[in-house]
């Protein structure tokens, strides 16, 4: 009684799309292999609007002029969604995007027999019997592209006939599976769950060197700054150090040529030997070399040693070097 009080069911209601999952990944993957090998690098750095009006039509034409925006930039070229902004056209079209069917069957096919007399009310249709069954499905998509300058109508690219297919097999045996291979799949799937055979999946390792970028794959890019966005913090600076410069004084004088060194006595009326006549040997000191720019180095604005000699110290240091005036 108290098993019959807690008995019940459940049901689920399953619902399919209009277009099945495999049928989608099939175009898509197809779309996508197809864009991946388009060379676009005779549109880098151009601005260029994609007109995919004349593939409007095919099977999802959106997915496709997506694919394609993606990969003219990722080219390197600049988008443009208006076409009076852009300077090239590239026009899109497309031959084929959709799936094709193949079934194979080892045994007995579903078959209708004749009913007729006492047999009338006998089932008339025989199941179908598979000793093994097969379904091959391929995508398909065949584009084409071509650019030309707005302005002179001249051509500028072509791309030819693209044509690429995605493909999927099922594999029945013995009312097993079915075993899923295919371009759409990641190796082998037995019922939708990846399957591992030895031999038949092999762990493909890294073959080295660079890749070429494919729509299918995540890329990241690298945004260039706009010209002049630290154009007004360098003028700033810049600003900021001419004020310094002119705080701090004006040009530096050139160095004046030195003399040959002199042996004549010291002036005894205490005028600066620059006035009286040739340096003492005791007071003779090479002249600093000028700066390469405007600033002095800085070993000119450190002190220096006071040199033995008969002149007063403030009477020393007015000689021609600029290295003396700075002082």
């Amino acid at each position: 009684m108290l098993l019959a009080a807690f008995a019940g069911c459940g049901t689920t209601k399953w619902t399919d799309t209009a277009r099945t999952a495999t049928e989608q990944l099939l175009i898509t993957d197809s779309i996508d292999r197809a864009v991946s090998r388009l060379d676009m690098r005779a549109l880098a750095g151009k601005k260029v609007f994609v007109d995919d009006s004349p593939a409007k039509s095919v099977t999802d034409s959106a997915y496709l002029a997506s694919a394609i925006r993606q990969h003219v930039l990722a080219s390197g070229a600049i988008l443009k969604t208006n076409r009076d902004e852009a300077d090239y056209i590239l026009e899109v079209r497309a031959g084929a995007v959709g799936t094709d069917r193949h079934d194979l069957l080892f045994g007995i096919p579903a078959t209708n027999l004749p009913s007729f007399g006492v047999m009338a009310g006998a089932p008339s249709q025989i199941p179908e019997i598979a000793f093994a069954k097969k379904t091959d499905q391929r995508g398909v998509a065949k584009i084409s592209l071509f650019a030309y300058n707005k302005q002179t109508g001249r051509p500028v690219w072509q791309s030819g006939a693209v044509p690429e297919e995605s493909t999927t097999k099922a594999l029945w045996v013995l009312g097993a599976g079915p075993f899923q291979r295919g371009t759409i799949h990641r190796g082998t799937t037995f019922a939708g769950a990846k399957l591992n055979i030895p031999l038949i999946d092999p762990v493909l390792g890294d073959q080295g060197g660079p890749t070429p970028v494919a729509v299918a794959d995540e890329a990241y890019f690298v945004e260039p700054k706009e010209p002049g966005a630290d154009g007004g913090k360098q003028q700033v600076g810049a600003g900021a150090g001419g004020a310094s410069s002119t705080a701090a004084g004006a040009k530096p004088p050139e160095a004046a040529p030195p003399g040959p060194p002199s042996s004549a006595p010291p002036s005894p009326s205490g005028v600066p030997p620059s006035a009286s006549g040739p340096t003492p040997a005791a007071e003779t000191r090479p002249p600093a070399p000028p700066p390469a720019n405007d600033v002095a180095p800085a070993g000119a604005f450190l002190p220096l040693a006071p040199s033995a000699g008969p002149f007063p110290a403030e009477e020393r240091h007015q000689g021609g070097a600029w290295s003396d005036r700075l002082r």
